[in-house]
This record gives structure tokens, C-alpha cells and sequence, in this order.
């Protein structure tokens, strides 16, 4: 897919504004106030503010829920260039995203290099359209960091799968309408043994429970299948050919959670609560200074971190996809949302304790569940020690020795 040259980008450029600016609801140009607003999408979406169904079906309707994935699977088909536009263009009126998806950060990318032609058709451009929202069926009681030793059954009973066993962790699974899952479908080996399968959750023998978290939210499930019957078109690729799937999808998943940077949670920013709740010295500075140094210090990684980010974000379209090195910038990004929220609830004092009632704002109550949420960012999308294991042998080329 060419870029396009000055002239036709400036041309649309000036499209891409005019159109923003037309179909762009003001309600869709601030910020969310509340994790719920998140355009989810699928069967069971409530959208407790219309404007938000508005923009994503017109954003839908372009193809911009999945700009650069092509027009034939309901993609906006744009170059590198086009989407590295609609992105600024975005960001200048400060709009909301039209869509957040699993579908689109990781499943329609591998399916667009390993399905079918049938596959793409049927799945792609419901996920651009915010029809169906997906779930990654990976970890199991037995299977976290170690992945491959997951133990789901998928058995071939000829015209079907079926499909035995359990996962966890599974982010809400019980909010989604299909599910992409890595089954076993040979005992006899450990990585060649998987396959990668779609279904369903309303399939008879499917259940979810949510956990609940010490945040006091509950956006992990455990996942039950319990003779889960799946047509046999569903697999994609090939029959234990799953692994090489899975670690493309963790890619696609480890880049998409570091380019977040985990940024969800309080509103509040950690160098105005310091200076309001801290206070500040006769030059205007947060008046701790060691609190002030700490906070300087993550400002300037942070910095840092977003240009490295946009840097792999840019590598990654020339056409190889995300590499091994997605693997560092998650784990940095976990350890920096850690440091972010423990320095913000340190700057608000008392006011960083409150759980719930009078006394206390709800940016100061969603600073502290936002502190206990990001305990959980090592882990998941890959735990950091396997992360770290990644980089040592994928990217810096050492060896085990034993």
C-alpha cells in the first residue's frame, strides 16, 4: 500500500478535518468520566449516551475502527501516511475512541495473516463495526506464565470440536460474545499439540464468572466449557499449528496494552494533586522536594516512553508487524502506570485512602482502586519475569545455561 505524496495528503488531510468535524458529536470530543463509557460495542452494549453509538457507526461506516485493514474486510484501507493524518486529526479535536476492541488490537490482525478468505469475510467486518465483542480464552489454572502447558481438551468428533477444560483470567468474558481460544488438540506434544479456535459464548455448556478484583472490580472472569461443541470451520489455521498463532497474538496484545500505557483510572493529574494537597514552596514548586524529584523523574520517563511507543508503533506498520521488542516497552509501561498511581495516592494524603462515601471526590476514590488495578499490569498480557525472559533471549540473543 503506497503512501501517499505531500500533495495528496494535504488534500486529505483537509478531507479527514472536515469530515471529523462534521460527524464528530461535542460529546465525543471530552474526555470519559467513567470506565463504563467505553465503546465496547457487541450484542450486549448499552449505550448510555447515544453520541457514542452515533460515532461509531459513522466511524464504522469509513472504515476508521480499523483504518489501515483493507476496504474487501470493512478496513479503511489507508497507508501508512493516510492513518498517521486521521490519528493527528483526531487528536486535535480530542476525540474519544469510536470503538475499543480486542477484535481490532488483536484477533483481526491475525486473522488477516492466518484465516481464510471465507474467515475474514465472516468475521473482519463485524469486528470493525462493533458487532461482536470478542474474548482471548489463554490462561488456565495450570497454564499462566507457561502458557503451552495449557490442558483444554479439543477433541475431533468429525462434523465437530469438542471442547472441555477451563480458563482464567479471561477479560470479560462475561460481557463477550465470541471467544478466540487455545485449546489442545494433541497430548502427545506441548507447542505442537495447540490449535486456535473461534466460538461462540452462548454455546450450550459455556460460563463465565466474573472475579472480583481488590479494586472492587470485576473485569477478569473464570471461563468454564463443559462439552462446548464447535463447528469444524471455526479453527483457523492449521490443526496443532495454534502455538505460532498464540505468540503473534500476544505481540499484537503486548504492543496494544504498552501503546495504553495503562492509562486508565483517575483523572487527576499527580503534579497539580502534589501541589494542592502537598503545597508548594515560594517558587511554585511542589514543596516536597523529594516527592517532587520522584515526580520529575517519572514525567521524564514517561516522556520518554511515549516517543519509544510511537517509534515501534511506526516500525511495526513497515509490513513485519510488532517484534520481540514489544516485550520491553510492555514491561516498562506496566512499571511505570505502578509508579504513576502510587504517586498519585502518596501526593493526595488522606484523601488518596478513601474507598467510598462523603469526604471524598470520585477521582480521589478512583485514585486508590486505580493504585490496587495496576498491581495486576505485571501480570497480565504476559508477566513480567516472562517478559524480561523475551527480551533476554529474542532480542539481546542470550542463551539459557543451565
Amino acid at each position: 500500500m503506497a503512501d501517499f505524496g505531500a500533495t495528496e495528503l494535504d488534500t486529505f488531510r483537509v478531507e479527514t478535518r472536515a469530515w471529523l468535524e462534521a460527524n464528530c458529536p461535542p460529546s465525543m470530543r471530552t474526555p470519559m468520566t467513567d470506565e463504563k463509557e467505553a465503546p465496547w460495542g457487541g450484542r450486549k452494549a448499552e449505550w448510555k449516551n447515544p453520541d457514542a453509538k452515533l460515532w461509531l457507526d459513522r466511524m464504522a461506516e469509513k472504515g476508521w475502527t480499523a483504518p489501515m485493514w483493507p476496504k474487501a474486510y470493512g478496513g479503511g484501507g489507508l497507508s501508512k501516511a493516510q492513518n498517521k493524518v486521521l490519528e493527528q486529526e483526531l487528536r486535535r479535536i480530542k476525540a474519544r475512541p469510536a470503538l475499543m476492541s480486542f477484535g481490532v488490537w488483536m484477533l483481526g490482525p491475525v486473522l488477516l495473516e492466518y484465516a481464510t478468505e471465507e474467515q475474514k469475510q465472516r468475521f473482519l467486518p463485524s469486528i470493525v463495526r462493533g458487532e461482536t465483542r470478542w474474548c482471548q480464552g489463554y490462561s488456565e489454572p495450570g497454564a499462566g506464565s507457561d502458557l503451552a502447558s495449557l490442558q483444554t481438551k479439543c477433541e475431533d468428533k468429525g462434523d465437530h470440536w469438542l471442547i472441555n477444560g477451563q480458563k482464567v483470567w479471561t477479560s470479560y468474558a462475561d460481557q463477550a460474545d465470541w471467544i478466540f481460544c487455545l485449546v489442545r488438540t494433541d497430548t502427545s506434544k506441548k507447542h505442537e499439540g495447540i490449535s486456535f479456535v473461534l466460538f461462540d459464548m452462548t454455546s450450550p455448556g459455556v460460563e463465565a464468572r466474573p472475579i472480583k478484583l481488590i479494586s472492587g472490580s470485576s473485569p477478569f472472569c473464570e471461563t468454564f466449557f463443559d462439552n462446548v461443541k464447535v463447528p469444524k470451520e471455526q479453527l483457523v489455521g492449521k490443526v496443532n499449528g495454534g502455538w505460532e498463532i498464540a505468540k503473534r497474538l500476544l505481540q499484537y496484545e503486548r504492543q496494544n496494552i504498552s501503546a495504553s500505557g495503562f492509562g486508565g483510572g483517575a483523572g487527576l493529574d499527580v503534579v497539580e494533586a502534589a501541589k494542592t494537597h502537598v503545597g508548594v514552596d515560594s517558587e511554585g514548586r511542589i514543596a516536597d522536594g523529594d516527592l517532587r524529584t520522584r515526580i520529575a523523574a517519572h514525567k521524564m520517563d514517561a516522556h520518554a516512553f511515549l516517543l519509544t511507543v510511537r517509534r515501534a508503533e511506526a516500525e511495526s506498520k513497515t509490513g513485519s508487524g510488532p517484534s520481540a521488542a514489544v516485550s520491553i516497552i510492555k514491561y516498562a509501561a506496566a512499571k511505570m502506570n505502578q509508579e504513576r498511581t502510587e504517586l498519585l495516592v502518596e501526593a493526595l494524603g488522606l484523601q488518596g485512602l478513601g474507598w467510598e462515601g462523603e469526604g471524598f471526590t470520585a477521582d480521589e476514590i478512583a485514585a486508590l482502586r486505580s493504585m490496587l488495578r495496576a498491581k495486576g499490569n505485571s501480570i497480565e498480557g504476559g508477566t513480567s519475569e516472562v517478559n524480561l525472559n523475551v527480551v533476554a533471549k529474542r532480542v539481546l540473543g542470550l542463551l539459557d545455561h543451565q
